[in-house]
């Protein structure tokens, strides 16, 4: 990503990561303060377009139309919500335009 100061806050504000690591400006690492995986974020090359890369990330929430709202609360607007057969998920991006997706979909 080309702004890791911003990305990160949008992770920590939206997701409940807390910065674990700052490597001298070029890696974050993110922690999930309830459990699940890790991010690290990367300093993007200078000829990085925005939302070049083909990323989706996919956060399971219990709730997908409860963290909608808690989320829009907080600034993030999440798109409508697609049903599946016993699932739902809706999609947004972050600051790096990377897409990311909220499902209560069982893993």
């Amino acid at each position: 990503v080309h702004d890791i100061p911003r990305v990160a806050s949008f992770y920590e504000t939206y997701f409940g990561y807390e910065i674990t690591t700052l490597e001298d400006g070029n890696l974050v690492h993110l922690t999930s303060r309830v459990g699940g995986c890790h991010i690290s974020i990367l300093k993007a090359s200078k000829g990085h377009k925005l939302g070049q890369s083909q990323v989706k990330l996919v956060f399971e929430v219990s709730d997908v139309q409860a963290f909608k709202i808690s989320s829009a609360e907080k600034g993030l607007q999440f798109g409508v919500t697609h049903k599946g057969e016993n699932y739902a998920f809706a999609n947004a991006r972050d600051p790096a335009r990377n897409l990311i997706q909220i499902s209560n979909r069982q893993i």
